[in-house]
C-alpha cells in the first residue's frame, strides 16, 4: 500500500482516527497537510509525524466554512502544487433524544459532519483531476448503516455521508475523471469522542444493564454490543484508510468499508 509522493489533505486530524490516518498515511509515503480546530492538538501530530521521518505540516481549519476551505486549498496549491488524497474525517457526535435535541446542536452536527465532507470535496476535485488522479476517503460510522437510540441526529449526518459518497462516486466515473469517492464506517473505536459526547447514548443503549453508580466505559459498551466484545483502535480504521488512499484500491469506488468487527452484521 505504496503512498510514495502523493499530498494527502487529513481534517480532523488534531487526535483519534484523524491522528491515526495522518501518522498511517505519512508512514506509507505520503506527504500529510494535517488540519483541525485543535491547534496544537494538530501540531503535535504533525511533531509525532516529523520524528518518525515523515512530511507533514498542519493548518487551523473550520471545516464548517468555505473561505476556510478555500484558505486551505490555496495553500496546498501554493506549498504542495498538487493533492491526490482527501480524508474527510472532522466529525462531532452530539448524544440526545431526537424530542430533546435542540435546532442548534441538530444545525452544527449537521455543518461539520455533512457541510464539511460537502465542502472538501466539491473544492478536491478540481485539483485531484489536475493532479492525474486521487482518493476521496470520507469517514462515516456504523452509525450510517445501523441506527442507535440517543444518536438518531448522528445517524442521520453519517448516513448522509454514507449516500453522498455514493452519488459523487458515480458522477465522477460517468464523467471520466479520474477521482475515486468511497467510505469508512468504523464501529466502536477506542478515541476521546466516546468519553467527550457519546457516554449518553452508549447510556441508552445499555439501558437496563448494572453498571452501578458509574457512567458506562467504553470497553463495557463493546462487551455488550460487539461480537467477541472486541474494542477497536484508531489504527484500526487507518489502515482501511492507507488501503483505499493507495493504488492498491484502483477499481473501488463508491464503496463502503465496514471497520466494526461484526456489529452491523447482526
Amino acid at each position: 500500500m505504496d503512498c510514495s509522493g502523493k499530498i494527502a489533505l487529513v481534517t480532523g486530524a488534531a487526535a483519534g482516527i484523524g491522528r491515526a490516518c495522518a501518522l498511517a498515511l505519512a508512514a506509507h509515503g505520503a506527504r500529510i497537510v494535517a488540519t483541525d480546530i485543535d491547534e496544537a492538538g494538530v501540531q503535535e501530530t504533525v511533531s509525532l509525524i516529523t520524528a518518525a521521518g515523515g512530511s507533514a505540516r498542519a493548518m487551523v481549519h473550520d471545516v464548517t466554512q468555505e473561505a476556510a476551505w478555500s484558505e486551505v486549498y490555496a495553500s496546498i496549491d501554493a506549498e504542495e502544487g498538487a493533492l491526490h488524497i482527501l480524508v474527510n474525517n472532522a466529525g462531532i457526535a452530539v448524544a440526545s433524544p431526537v424530542t430533546e435535541m435542540s435546532l442548534a446542536d441538530w444545525q452544527r452536527q449537521n455543518a461539520i459532519n455533512l457541510d464539511g465532507v460537502f465542502l472538501g470535496t466539491k473544492h478536491a476535485i478540481p485539483r485531484m483531476a489536475k493532479s492525474g488522479k486521487g482518493s476521496i476517503i470520507n469517514i462515516s460510522s456504523v452509525a450510517g448503516l445501523i441506527g442507535a437510540p440517543g444518536l438518531s441526529a448522528y445517524n442521520a449526518t453519517k448516513g448522509g455521508v454514507r449516500l453522498f459518497t455514493k452519488g459523487v462516486a458515480i458522477e465522477m466515473a460517468t464523467a471520466g475523471l479520474p477521482v475515486r469517492v468511497n467510505s469508512v464506517h468504523p464501529g466502536i473505536i477506542d478515541t476521546a469522542i466516546w468519553e467527550k459526547e457519546m457516554s449518553d447514548a452508549s447510556e441508552q443503549a445499555l439501558a437496563g444493564v448494572d453498571q452501578g453508580d458509574n457512567r458506562p466505559s467504553i470497553e463495557l459498551v463493546a462487551e455488550m454490543t460487539v461480537p467477541g466484545g472486541k474494542l477497536g483502535q484508531p489504527i484500526d480504521v487507518a489502515n482501511a484508510v492507507v488501503f483505499l488512499a493507495s493504488d492498491a484500491s484502483s477499481y473501488m469506488t463508491g464503496s463502503e468499508v465496514v471497520v466494526d468487527h461484526g456489529l452491523s452484521a447482526r
